[in-house]
């Protein structure tokens, strides 16, 4: 039996180990999460530590993530090394999300709530949590509250955590989660002066990923063609049946999804957008790693999803972050040189979605980068250690080539121009912060669209809050669901060729 003592924030402990172990494995046994955006993969560099013990020898990906300098003081990626016997680790300390998007545009609608007194509603995403604490009787928000989903130390994009569902880790992913929505309603309670016991009815909604791993089904259906899912939800459950003991009687709402890869989530956004309920054509774009994008003309509501991946969640990035104190956030042009804003006033310590936007305008503005991504640097700064470089530019290429690929894709699958659309809605915590008109320098966003937008916040959250406070939108928005049209875009030769044209900068 071998010790490894684990430093974090200021304080330490000790855990016991049989044998040999890899250290994100030993590390998520006792409770502590690593990110590892790659899946473990050892190529993006975000799981660095400061190790020293009973190690194993760097490992090839290590020394090409990491500079000799860094090995020789002891930074190891915690997915590369595996614990021989004694040793210590240095892991940094969790950021609190300042930015995750709790808020959103609640409409007006007529008011039948579920039974019980207080009820809770929840966004789970790919990335992070949202939870609203509802008191159904005065029809008010108690309070809102988020977390980091802790299935992003598994793998950072929903086809990683297929994966490794598939390999045997389902139940494992499940628990994650579970442990984390409950950790969080009891600080919600805590702070509201309630028990969980005092919880009714909830309504959870995700993408059909994240709501295959939470009710813990094999998720094979997602992983293979023709990709058909064999559960859409629209069913009820309790917590107990979800391994959630704290709330074991509370009556848990699962909303309707679309199809493998249109969820609940973007059938809630919908439905908080109320664009359904107009006679003009609307388009709803929630902008996180899935690319989920609902069409509204003519009467019928299409949808699709395209793998934007993690790249404006900061992975894939070099000094990409997420929304965390000292993110750089907000990024212009000021006397011929970048200026910046960073979450908290805080040091710099990396770059978030909304600041890689920003990022890449001001650079295409200054001519530090031209319309196909060609840097003329190996690395523009932003800050005195902040910078990008010319991988990263290409990452950002592609998760917004793939955006606006599939923007253009299901207008042409509808046969509308863009500029037919009379109102954009911007769904999802990433895109609550992005500035639009940037958005639009950057191809992200049809130019057409400039003065369109209207920003929802966590539209997700907001309809599944919606679902408590009217039961009968629960049923409206399973015939929604149901009646919608999925524009497939996997072998889709008009995507092929918009992909391919939306990753230059015009």
């Amino acid at each position: 039996m071998s010790t490894l003592r684990i430093k974090r924030g200021g304080k330490e402990i000790s855990v016991a180990f049989d044998g040999a172990g890899l250290l994100t494995q030993v590390l998520r046994e006792h409770g502590m999460m690593i990110a590892t955006p790659c899946g473990g993969k050892g190529v993006c560099g975000k799981c660095r530590v400061r190790a020293e013990g009973a190690l194993s020898a760097p490992t090839a990906r290590e020394r090409a993530c990491l500079s000799p300098e860094e090995i020789a003081g002891g930074t190891r990626l915690a997915c590369q090394t595996v614990l021989q016997g004694d040793a210590v680790v240095s892991v940094p300390d969790a950021s609190d999300f300042m930015n995750i998007q709790l808020e959103g545009t609640l409409p007006e609608f007529p008011h039948h709530p579920m039974k019980g007194r207080y009820g809770l509603a929840a966004d789970i995403g790919t990335t992070t949590l949202a939870l609203r604490l509802v008191d159904l009787k005065r029809r008010a928000l108690l309070k809102a509250a988020a977390a980091v989903n802790p299935q992003n130390g598994v793998a950072a994009d929903v086809i990683g955590r297929i994966e490794a569902a598939l390999n045997g880790e389902g139940k494992m992913l499940q628990a994650l989660v579970t442990r984390e929505i409950e950790n969080t309603l009891q600080s919600l309670c805590a702070d509201c002066g309630i028990s969980s016991g005092e919880i009714g009815p909830a309504v959870m909604a995700g993408n059909t990923t994240m709501l295959y791993l939470l009710t813990g089904r094999d998720p094979t259906t997602l992983s293979r063609a023709p990709f058909a899912a064999d559960c859409l939800f629209h069913l009820r459950t309790d917590g107990g049946a979800l391994g959630m003991r704290s709330v074991a009687g509370v009556n848990i709402c699962l909303p309707a999804c679309v199809g493998a890869f249109v969820g609940a989530d973007i059938v809630c956004g919908v439905l908080a957008s109320g664009m359904c309920k107009r006679k003009d054509t609307a388009m709803l774009v929630d902008l996180g790693t899935n690319g989920e994008i609902a069409l509204w003309h003519g009467g019928t509501l299409y949808c699709c999803a395209t793998a934007a991946g993690p790249a404006f969640e900061g992975a894939n990035i070099r000094h990409g972050a997420g929304s965390v104190p000292g993110a750089i956030d907000s990024v212009w042009v000021q006397g011929g040189r970048l200026a910046y804003t960073t979450m908290g006033g805080r040091k710099p310590v990396g770059i978030c979605g909304s600041g890689l936007i920003d990022a890449t305008a001001a650079m295409l503005k200054l001519g530090l980068v031209d319309e196909t991504g060609l840097m003329e640097a190996d690395e523009v700064f932003i800050s005195d250690d902040i910078g990008l470089t010319q991988k990263d530019i290409r990452s950002i290429q592609l998760a917004k080539g793939a955006i606006a690929a599939g923007i253009k894709t299901i207008c042409g699958h509808v046969g509308i121009s863009a500029g037919q659309i009379e109102t954009l809605y911007i769904a999802g915590g990433f895109g609550s912060h992005i500035s639009v008109l940037n958005a639009v320098a950057i191809g992200l966003i049809p130019r057409e669209l400039t003065g369109r937008a209207a920003v929802l916040g966590n539209a997700s959250l907001t309809g599944a809050e919606m679902m408590l406070l009217n039961e009968s939108y629960v049923e409206s928005a399973a015939k929604l669901a149901h009646s919608a049209v999925s524009v497939p875009l996997g072998g889709s030769a008009a995507f092929a060729e918009h992909y391919m044209n939306s990753m230059m900068f015009d």
